[in-house]
């Protein structure tokens, strides 16, 4: 009788493990940016109000972005979900250049080895980022809400913000001239030729609130957050809220989960560095220009 008991006993234990080995999932997420307010914007007296609401309405639009996590016990990927390019719409031709924004392609993080690997193309350039993953320092709070059917947790953190993260400018100044809007009005043609990296400041520091829930009881969240006891379903950093709208655990066709490897090999902070010489170095090439003459270097690209 102890023997039956105690086969029974390692063979629960074989299957736990087994399960726990074989455990993974799928968030996808709604991440919605609010459009900053242009005031003082190149060329702002030559923008009609009407222009002005409808290049508000396109960059609205143009900041709702779908991402996928796919995770496992230790790994995850994140990625966006490509939709179909807005360019050829009368009223559309333009959109935000990733790579001048802190975008990036697959973003793989390891929880267990506290590492993560991106792939980003910045200037027409590919690099592949590898860094140790940050040490993110949560408060638990004691508040709940649900988010879908799980009962979610509130954490919160202050997050410095580096000069190449563009994810929550403050609309700043900038006194350019812009002769297209007089002779055309056309508004791609403004949008087209806005350096909005001028137009911004950059804030110090910001509030992250995360929302997770220890239903499921993994290290994971969006793009580098993690360190919670929980997947984290919703971040809300002041102007970016990114909140989970499905989640599907174990399903029968599994996802490969692995580090992009195409770009070339460089740390967080070497990668910010040449983010930031290049960018002071169109500024210094144009430095009453509202604009980047550099094709994908510009923040609006036709």
């Amino acid at each position: 009788m102890n023997k039956i008991f105690f086969t029974l006993i390692v063979m629960l234990g074989f299957y736990q493990a087994q399960a726990q080995k074989d455990f993974q999932g799928m968030a996808i997420y709604e991440s919605k940016t609010k459009a900053p307010k242009f005031n003082g914007m190149p060329g702002n007296r030559d923008i009609t109000p009407e222009m002005q609401k409808d290049m508000e309405e396109h960059m609205k639009k143009m900041l709702e972005k779908t991402f996928i996590l796919n995770f496992d016990q230790s790994a995850s990927i994140y990625k966006e979900q490509e939709k179909l390019d807005m360019g050829g719409s009368q009223n559309g031709g333009f959109r935000m250049a990733d790579p001048m924004m802190g975008g990036g392609g697959t973003f793989y993080k390891n929880v267990k080895t506290k590492s993560y690997t991106v792939d980003k193309e910045f200037m027409g350039k590919e690099f592949l980022v590898v860094d140790s993953l940050p040490k993110l320092k949560w408060k638990l709070e004691k508040e709940t809400k649900k988010i879908g059917s799980y009962i979610c947790y509130k954490a919160t953190m202050v997050k410095m913000v580096m000069e190449p993260d563009f994810k929550n400018p403050r609309p700043g100044n900038d006194n350019g001239e812009k002769d297209e809007v007089k002779k055309t009005g056309d508004i791609n043609k403004v949008a087209k030729g806005i350096n909005f990296t001028e137009s911004f400041d950059i804030p110090k520091e910001i509030i992250v609130v995360a929302w997770y829930t220890p239903d499921i009881p993994i290290n994971q969240g969006p793009e580098n957050y993690w360190g919670l006891p929980g997947l984290i379903l919703e971040i809300n950093d002041g102007r970016t809220i990114v909140l989970c709208s499905k989640i599907v655990l174990n399903a029968k066709d599994k996802v490969t989960i692995k580090a992009p490897t195409n770009g070339k090999v460089t740390s967080q902070k070497a990668y910010d560095e040449i983010v930031v010489k290049k960018m002071k170095e169109l500024r210094e090439m144009h430095p009453n220009r509202g604009r980047a003459n550099a094709g994908s270097a510009t923040l609006m690209v036709r």
